[in-house]
């Protein structure tokens, strides 16, 4: 039978300058809050209590949040792709009036009604086809 073997906790005690200094490279942008814990194996929940305890933020109560680089790259990506289907959508406006106004000119100098026209029948595909 095997055994199940339990991680052996490791009690570790930083000093309050080795906090200030995580702290500081957190709120100058060096590293992100995953980098600093993985890069000095402390966890999340001590390394925000360290930031509340000994930011800049905290003397001013101002709350810190942290958006990770996917969410911030998300977010541009998105608002880039809005900016694409404006700029779509005002190119196919301005394609639907142009083709409003050749049929306004069309009505006016050669009596061609071109929107009555809408009853032609379609060939090519358009039929169902019955399987054999």
């Amino acid at each position: 039978m095997k055994k199940r073997l339990r991680k052996k906790r490791v009690l570790r005690i930083f000093t309050e300058e080795v906090r200030r200094q995580v702290v500081k490279e957190y709120e100058t942008g060096l590293m992100s809050g995953k980098e600093l814990c993985e890069f000095y194996g402390i966890s999340k929940t001590s390394l925000y209590r360290w930031i509340n305890k000994y930011s800049k933020f905290a003397e001013k109560s101002l709350k810190v949040v942290e958006m990770s680089e996917s969410k911030e790259h998300r977010i541009k990506e998105l608002q880039e792709r809005v900016k694409e289907l404006e700029r779509a959508v005002g190119q196919k406006q301005m394609q639907i009036e142009y083709l409003e106004k050749m049929i306004d000119i069309a009505k006016e100098e050669y009596q061609i009604d071109i929107k009555k026209n809408y009853s032609i029948q379609r060939f090519g595909g358009s039929e169902n086809i019955k399987a054999k």
